[in-house]
């Protein structure tokens, strides 16, 4: 359902670590993100942090390497932001505090600055499902 012209699309941010979750922690992202927060959301990300997955899916080490090679491919179902960050959680912040309903991540150190700033955040429940943490 697209949202009419009074309603807003909920945009949810993934960061390196959630785009390297299929691989690294066997969660199907899409599908829990489509569970938690409807099939219509706006999923993005930031050129930063596809600048990271390409590093390291280049320089990691066999499973980071393609766990990072697995996250690029799906950065095609993100919208992808320039900030004025480079570094990528910092742009991560950076976005999720000027646009951002949700940010996805397993992120430790982020999530705490997410929850920090008042952004709620998605992380991983469990072996494989993802919930919603309110700041």
């Amino acid at each position: 359902m697209t949202p009419g012209p009074h309603e807003t699309m909920t945009t949810v941010i993934l960061d390196t670590n959630a785009l390297m979750m299929p691989v690294e922690l066997d969660v199907r992202i899409f599908d829990e993100l489509d569970r938690l927060v409807g099939a219509d959301a706006d999923l993005v990300t930031t050129r930063s942090v596809v600048t990271e997955l390409e590093k390291l899916s280049e320089s990691g080490n066999g499973a980071e390497a393609t766990a990072a090679s697995v996250g690029r491919d799906l950065v095609s179902r993100c919208r992808i932001v320039e900030t004025g960050e480079s570094y990528a959680d910092d742009a991560v912040v950076e976005l999720a505090e000027a646009e951002g309903d949700y940010v996805l991540t397993n992120d430790r150190p982020l999530r705490d600055r997410l929850l920090e700033r008042g952004i709620r955040v998605i992380g991983l429940r469990g072996r494989n499902t993802l919930e919603i943490t309110e700041p």
